[in-house]
């Protein structure tokens, strides 16, 4: 899977932007805050339908604009592919496949397959589980779109279910009905909770042996999922089911005093862990961007092996936050992959070759080969 070229039309700081690609390494480069992420942005948009970098489409146009496009022409084992966004403000994107509108945004997800490695991703460790949800939740919308659906009806479910925990304090009659949105909260817990466990054992066992040679086998990783739900080891999508709606019973005078719901995949987390100490309050600066290294090297591997595609890789100015073993290693094991790499020093590059590297370099908004 490759980018061939991508049009830019008041999005950022692009006006009126074609950029055509290298199948190989990409190195986008010039001085601070002209436009370089951009570019890794409006990829990233047209793998998953959102930025990385903000929630509202409105931060993404032009000063000057009143709403922007993306077309992205594409490469891959299914053949070429055109992947279109459109925005104007007030109204919601349209989607568009080879000229053919969307009717939803998850039929969008597997069609451009990416992995983004920004410096906010240290987030992932440093902070709270919706950071670590959010990272294997945006693998897993691009793995599996079942998967985006039910995350995205439990989100509404939840929400549901919380505004009637609230009701309920004043309409006591309503009690009754909570019962409903448990068995559908249940319904799409099991199957989330399943998919995640499922991925978090495949993510610790490849970045286990990845991190065990990036550390010359000083340091074991892993990776232990910690869903807010005891599943006693259960695996089957139908015993979750049962477990969750007990506990939820078992709960309930406390989300009827506190008026929110306590368990569910909204609350999941995993632990990271490195020679058995908690990565996040042990791990030095170093290891935690060792760490973080070896998950993305991961993710790029399960993606290969579940679809028999490569994704396309962005580094976003994370090059320069890695030493010059950890960056060898990661130039090594990405020969394969379509890579795009923003920095404000190409000297970094320019006695690597990948076959066919092209230097973009880009000022104001307008790039330059």
């Amino acid at each position: 899977m490759y980018i061939d070229r991508i049009l830019l039309k008041n999005f950022r700081n692009y006006k009126d932007e074609t950029i055509k690609f290298s199948k190989n390494l990409n190195i986008i480069y010039g001085q601070n805050a002209q436009g370089k992420t951009n570019i890794i942005e409006a990829v990233f948009l047209c793998a998953s339908g959102r930025s990385h970098r903000t929630s509202k489409d409105t931060e993404l146009v032009n000063i000057d604009g009143t709403g922007f496009s993306v077309l992205l022409d594409l490469e891959s084992s299914e053949g070429r592919k055109k992947i279109e966004i459109d925005y104007e403000c007030g109204k919601k994107k349209v989607v568009k496949i080879n000229e053919i509108p969307l009717k939803k945004i998850g039929n969008l997800m597997g069609n451009l397959l990416a992995v983004i490695f920004s410096p906010e991703d240290i987030l992932i460790i440093k902070e709270g589980p919706s950071e670590r949800r959010r990272f294997i939740d945006i693998t897993l919308c691009q793995l599996k779109p079942s998967y985006f659906y039910d995350l995205q009806q439990y989100n509404k479910v939840l929400s549901q279910r919380n505004m009637l925990l609230k009701e309920i304090q004043y309409k006591r009659n309503l009690l009754d009905t909570l019962e409903v949105w448990d068995y559908k909260m249940a319904e799409l817990s099991s199957r989330i909770m399943t998919t995640r466990s499922e991925f978090i054992k495949r993510l610790c066992e490849i970045s286990k042996k990845i991190h065990l040679k990036l550390t010359d086998g000083s340091e074991i990783m892993e990776i232990k999922y910690s869903p807010s739900v005891d599943l006693h080891d259960l695996s089957n999508p139908s015993e979750i089911k049962n477990e969750f709606i007990r506990q939820l019973n078992s709960i309930r005078d406390i989300e009827l005093k506190r008026c929110v719901t306590l368990i569910g995949p909204h609350r999941d987390d995993y632990e990271m862990e490195l020679n058995g100490l908690n990565l996040k309050m042990f791990g030095s600066q170093g290891q935690q961007r060792t760490s973080l290294l070896s998950l993305k090297l991961a993710e790029i591997e399960i993606i290969k092996s579940e679809t028999d595609e490569d994704p396309v890789l962005l580094l976003d100015d994370v090059m320069s936050e890695l030493d010059f073993k950890r960056r060898e290693f990661l130039l090594e094991n990405i020969r394969n992959v379509q890579t795009f790499i923003t920095c404000t020093d190409k000297e970094l590059f320019e006695n690597r070759n990948f076959g066919d590297n092209l230097y973009i370099r880009v000022e104001a908004g307008r790039t330059y080969y």
